[in-house]
């Protein structure tokens, strides 16, 4: 383990098993035509309090809705999910494949079907082999050490699994909290994620755990973007089985706020590598925002950065064409004073006052050659603040995306 702050442990094997009480396993069920593992469970040894934040695209999948419904009561146990096809825009017989899925794996687990959310990710409009459900589900084995498993079974078009665990200390008992997400493309999240798990065996109650979600998700996962598109899909689930016997959390307890922290610490640390493995991409954009005039702003400033295609294509290049930052941010429509901006790339600040400061092309184009680049805009109007998290754009997004159904 590797400490990161006199808060948190990083736990260097972390996975979304890393929480006692957890388990999962993935096998391959014949979804994705690679025969790659795609089909998994991942579930709590005792019912949890369970949380959801879910995609506002309009078009929302059948196990989004179904997940959605079922946490209108905010108790489950398990989530069961598969990658190679979204069961997006495929009617009431969608759902009812959704339902099914959470039938057999309720059924798999000895559990009531009620307490098992389900998750999907792929193409979207194609109806799911749910006979390849039925044959394979029950094989499936779900162990303790199996997260990393799962984490490969959610992947798409993910080059790498995604993971992070932390533990920390709630009321003299250590907590611990762990999270699996996938994602790399479709990536503009509205509110959470593509897939995102996360368990931990805090006791949480519920308004709490609402609250302390949705603050992170606010502040990580809707900090992130790839491409500008909201996924059908995105799904984020927060169980909290309360096994490690730390007192449970409410809003006034005088450890909510750590373990809001090391919820955002998880979060932060997935968001990152999500943006960073994005279709195509060799780099990572941070983009970090002060001075704004409030941290809506702040949000809304840094999300329109990494998010402008024309930015992204100059990462890519090394091109330190600065003026593209302020024109994305002018267009936010976030409060500024243009005689009041500041801008640096990595350590180098190339613009002052809205206007530039003379820096070396060279100079500043050398801070943005390695595989993380950092940008810093000051709106010098207040306090608010914010960062945002993107990639560059290069070739290989438009091969990836030009022939993803075929």
């Amino acid at each position: 383990m590797t400490a990161t702050s006199e808060q948190f442990t990083v736990l260097t094997d972390g996975s979304s098993t890393s929480a006692r009480g957890f388990k999962a396993g993935a096998l391959a069920a014949g979804i994705k035509p690679s025969g790659r593992p795609d089909l998994g469970i991942w579930a709590s040894d005792v019912e949890c309090v369970a949380i959801g934040t879910f995609t506002q695209n309009a078009f929302a999948a059948a196990p989004v809705l179904l997940s959605r419904e079922r946490l209108a009561n905010p108790r489950a146990q398990a989530v069961v999910f598969n990658a190679g096809n979204a069961n997006a825009c495929t009617g009431d017989g969608g759902l009812e494949v959704a339902r099914e899925m959470s039938r057999l794996a309720a059924s798999h687990l000895g559990i009531a079907p009620e307490l098992v959310l389900v998750a999907s990710t792929g193409i979207i409009g194609v109806p799911l082999p749910v006979e390849n459900v039925r044959e394979w589900l029950p094989k499936l084995e779900i162990t303790p050490e199996g997260g990393h498993a799962a984490a490969q079974a959610i992947m798409t078009t993910d080059t790498r699994i995604k993971e992070c665990a932390v533990s920390l200390d709630i009321g003299g008992r250590e907590v611990r909290i762990g999270a699996m997400t996938k994602g790399v493309g479709m990536i503009y999240p509205n509110m959470a994620t593509m897939l995102a798990f996360i368990g931990t065996d805090a006791a949480l109650e519920p308004a709490f755990a609402k609250s302390a979600l949705k603050r992170v998700v606010d502040r990580t996962f809707n900090m992130i973007t790839v491409d500008g598109d909201t996924s059908t899909n995105d799904s984020c689930f927060l169980l909290a089985n309360g096994l490690s016997g730390a007192p449970t959390l409410t809003s006034d307890h005088p450890d909510a706020e750590r373990f809001a922290r090391g919820l955002e610490v998880v979060c932060t640390d997935l968001a990152r590598k999500m943006a960073a493995d994005g279709e195509g991409a060799s780099k990572l954009l941070e983009v970090e925002v002060t001075g704004a005039a409030s941290e809506a702003d702040a949000r809304k400033a840094a999300r329109a950065v990494v998010g402008s295609s024309l930015l992204k294509a100059a990462i890519y290049g090394a091109d330190p064409n600065w003026g593209r930052v302020f024109a994305a941010v002018g267009n936010s429509g976030v409060r500024v004073d243009p005689g009041k901006a500041a801008l640096w790339i990595g350590s180098v600040q190339v613009a002052r006052d809205g206007v530039s400061t003379g820096v070396a092309k060279d100079v500043a184009s050398a801070e943005m050659k390695g595989n993380e680049v950092r940008m810093h805009v000051d709106l010098g109007l207040g306090s608010g603040s914010a960062r945002a998290w993107g990639c560059d754009l290069t070739e290989g997004y438009v091969v990836e995306n030009s022939a993803y159904s075929t």
